[in-house]
């Protein structure tokens, strides 16, 4: 009899919990599920959330055992994998992430700069805790975790639970290798193998063939150069607001310092910070935008739901850009051997880097864990930001496991977001008086 499987979403009260829940459902021909739970150390936001996928599951799989519950216990006793995507503060504190930068003219942005090192000094001891709830209650589970900003979160558990059985992972290298399929003419991702390098929001593409082993950088990049990857956006229903739209357009002005290779997206944070700055809201962030649309949208359908009592025509849709977390469960529960961008530590797959950097790269995923693949030697002009950028990461985390001021203002410094120390030290001042009750007290 084929085994099934049980799996607890910490962070049920996310929105974007429904899709997972549907995704989980859709694709139990090859993953299936005995039982869902989810888990949120916050009752009143995870209820209506939970209610409405409880009556969508009873509907669609009533054969799966659903809870809900915010005791630690319950939650994650009896699971063999936990899908962690918490955000620790809710919108409230990501909306101050952003803005307070923008006040001092530097990027105010979720995960890039002062705001992503904020969130990351947030996110450490909430993933941390999820961790060890996992590893007390069911030592022998996996936790994927992509709750951001993953590089931070990837270094804190490198340095604090390096024998933990989780594995760091990202979503937008999914969506924008997805674009690029659509460039070339094929139907998915899945039709290409691709090399890759970088850090977490911080990477290049340097090869991308078919299955045939043809070479489809040519003709992307062709793509890249007049239009960056806005000429692209059917592929999914992820990311089309405008602000999403306005940085796939500007990658073609990322892409152009190095036409060599294809880049991620979040390098236009810090390659043109300027721009970014100019083109920022300071009283309308990218926060005031999911405040105002999908956190209402998705509220608004699960009150329809529960009030009807039914999920028809209730509104939800699985989250088909997350279906590599299905796959990433499936390769561990199934021993797959399936090719996926990760996370890890480096020790060596990228020759002429820092070993102990958390990097992401291709790996082969089995029910042992992953295999590394080598991508060799990269260039100066990607090693050098690198090099800036995992040192930003790694004194922030060296700051919240030591509680120093210090080291955290040199992270700042450090960010190629920040102009100054002096202008470091401001944004810092005014970020530790906003998360007073969510860090960790600095000296």
């Amino acid at each position: 009899m084929e085994k099934k499987y049980s799996v607890t979403v910490a962070g049920g009260g996310s929105t974007f919990t429904p899709g997972i829940a549907l995704l989980l459902l859709d694709h139990q021909d090859r993953f299936p599920i005995r039982k869902i739970t989810f888990y949120d150390n916050l009752a009143s936001r995870q209820e209506p959330i939970a209610k409405a996928c409880e009556i969508y599951i009873r509907e669609n799989a009533p054969e799966i055992e659903f809870a809900y519950t915010t005791d630690p216990k319950t939650a994650f006793t009896d699971v063999d994998f936990v899908m962690c995507h918490i955000r620790v503060g809710l919108y409230a504190m990501r909306e101050l992430d952003e803005k307070i930068p923008l006040k001092y003219g530097v990027v105010g942005q979720e995960t890039c700069g002062p705001g992503g090192i904020a969130y990351g000094m947030r996110s450490i001891g909430g993933v941390i805790e999820v961790l060890d709830y996992m590893e007390q209650y069911s030592p022998n589970a996996w936790m994927l975790n992509y709750s951001n900003p993953a590089a931070i979160v990837a270094e804190a558990t490198r340095r604090l639970r390096p024998d933990s059985k989780i594995l760091n992972i990202c979503d937008m290298p999914i969506d924008l290798e997805e674009k690029m399929a659509n460039m070339v003419g094929l139907k998915s991702r899945k039709e290409m193998s691709v090399g890759y390098y970088g850090l977490n929001h911080f990477g290049w593409w340097h090869k991308i063939e078919d299955k045939d082993g043809n070479d489809l950088m040519p003709e992307i990049k062709k793509h890249m150069a007049a239009n960056g990857f806005a000429d692209a956006l059917s592929g999914t229903n992820q990311h089309v607001e405008q602000s999403w739209i306005e940085t796939f357009a500007k990658a073609k002005d990322v892409y152009a310092l190095d036409p060599d290779t294809i880049p991620n997206t979040y390098l236009k944070y810090y390659l043109y910070p300027d721009y970014v700055v100019e083109h920022s809201n300071p009283d309308f962030t990218r926060a005031n935008e999911v405040m105002n649309h999908r956190e209402k949208n998705v509220f608004a359908a699960c009150e329809q739901i529960i009030a009807a009592n039914t999920a028809v025509n209730g509104g939800f849709e699985a989250d088909a850009h997350a279906e590599y977390i299905v796959d990433l469960a499936c390769a561990i529960a199934k021993n797959t051997k399936e090719k996926m961008l990760l996370i890890v530590p480096n020790g060596g797959a990228i020759e002429n880097f820092d070993p102990t950097a958390m990097v992401e790269i291709p790996c082969v995923v089995g029910s042992n864990g992953y295999e590394k693949i080598c991508q060799g030697v990269i260039p100066q002009f990607q090693k050098g930001l690198m090099e800036q950028q995992v040192s930003v990461e790694k004194l922030t985390v060296a700051a919240w496991i030591e509680g120093s001021y210090q080291k955290l203002w040199q992270a700042l410094t450090m960010s190629k977001t920040v102009p100054s120390a002096k202008i470091a030290k401001a944004i810092l001042d005014d970020l530790i008086e906003a998360n007073k009750g969510y860090w960790p007290e600095l000296k």
